[in-house]
């Protein structure tokens, strides 16, 4: 990677997990037994449980599981904060049953762990399109000495055809990767909540109940701390103008929320992007996987990559996007004809039902119940 501090962080991460955390688990493994009703849900992105977590903590405290939260979003700590952050999540570790995460998470994969800890992976996208985890400098540099996935003993995918890639790009062993569902997406096949979701969107904004709603919420190109998006800064936004039977959502990606701050509707600031699905008529996105969570509604996606060619030579796809039951579209001007001649809902619902059963087929409603199954059956209950 060009950028310098980004190559510095790596550095330091390298020394982290090679050295300081090993020490400190070994320590904590000579002074605990392991409590094999002890979960730990664990993240470096957030202070809060990340949605992946949040269902799945409520069905577990209800199983009767003692369940810690290890939420910090290390962004913001200093270097004395986020050691000792580690530190002490490293003593926890080794007393846990079950460790929960859903993206990479440098403690968990920093030593040789207890067989009798789990670690379960829960990972935050689905189904396949970009390049991702070892495949792609852009997720772990190449020069980057120490396994970031080391440890997993479960990671969930969305269906079948995910599990050998996944596998691949974690360099996990076989069998690691099962096609369990998505934890997340269960709460999608709640109607209620759907209906309170839609309730409260047009609240917040009544102008835009009787128009059809496009949501825009793309990924971002570089790493986190220079993240980016070409889609925006080619002003996306004017496809929408003098629309009037249209209302223009936009939702950028965490990583670039700062940078495009003005891009936001404050009335909106309380409700997600998968809030936003079910009232959504039209997603349109580049490269995220959010657009495989939408899918549980069967509405229409649309993608928007004016970097189309560059993002597929410098990262890659694991699938061809145009394979997609959807248009994709390269510029401002693309997306206007798309608007106009109605061929955004052009796909036929055998292909979209296709494509589903294809990405999406274990995001069922009942993926909790899986992955609950998965951790009862270990702990022999």
């Amino acid at each position: 990677m060009s950028n310098p501090a980004f190559k510095c962080k790596q550095y330091i991460k390298m020394h982290i997990q090679n050295k300081t955390l090993p020490a400190a688990y070994a320590k904590a493994v000579e002074k605990y037994q392991v409590d094999k009703n002890l979960v730990i849900m664990a993240d470096a992105h957030s202070d809060e449980l990340p949605d992946s977590m949040v269902d799945l903590y409520s069905a577990l405290v209800e199983k009767g599981y003692e369940v810690k939260i290890w939420c910090k979003d290390i962004a913001k700590l200093g270097a004395a904060a986020t050691m000792d952050f580690m530190k002490d999540f490293m003593e926890e570790y080794a007393k846990a049953g079950f460790v929960i995460i859903c993206s990479y998470f440098l403690p968990v994969s920093s030593c040789v762990k207890r067989p009798e800890t789990t670690v379960i992976q829960l990972w935050h996208s689905g189904g396949l399109l970009k390049k991702m985890g070892y495949d792609t400098a852009e997720d772990i540099p190449d020069y980057y000495k120490g396994n970031v996935t080391a440890n997993y003993d479960l990671v969930t995918v969305s269906a079948p055809i995910c599990e050998p890639v996944w596998q691949q790009a974690m360099r996990l062993p076989d069998g690691v990767v099962k096609a369990l569902g998505l934890a997340r997406t269960d709460k999608y096949f709640d109607e209620a909540r759907n209906a309170g979701l839609r309730d409260k969107l047009f609240n917040a904004i009544p102008e835009a109940k009787d128009k059809k709603i496009a949501l825009y919420a793309p990924s971002f190109t570089g790493n986190a701390s220079s993240a980016e998006n070409k889609g925006i800064e080619s002003g996306i936004d004017k496809a929408f103008e003098g629309r009037d039977d249209w209302f223009f959502i936009m939702k950028p990606h965490p990583h670039t929320i700062d940078k495009y701050k003005e891009y936001m509707d404050e009335r909106l600031m309380d409700m997600s992007t998968d809030e936003l699905y079910a009232s959504a008529d039209l997603f349109i996105t580049d490269y995220s996987s959010a657009l495989f969570d939408y899918c549980v509604y069967k509405k229409p996606f649309l993608l928007y990559c004016p970097d189309r060619d560059d993002y597929a030579e410098r990262r890659g796809f694991y699938v061809d996007p145009d394979t997609f039951p959807c248009k994709l579209t390269t510029s401002v001007e693309e997306l206007k004809e798309v608007l106009d001649d109605g061929s955004w809902n052009s796909y036929s619902d055998k292909d979209y039902q296709d494509f589903y059963d294809t990405y999406m087929s274990a995001c069922d409603g009942h993926a909790i119940g899986r992955i609950i199954s998965y951790m009862e059956n270990i702990n022999g209950r």
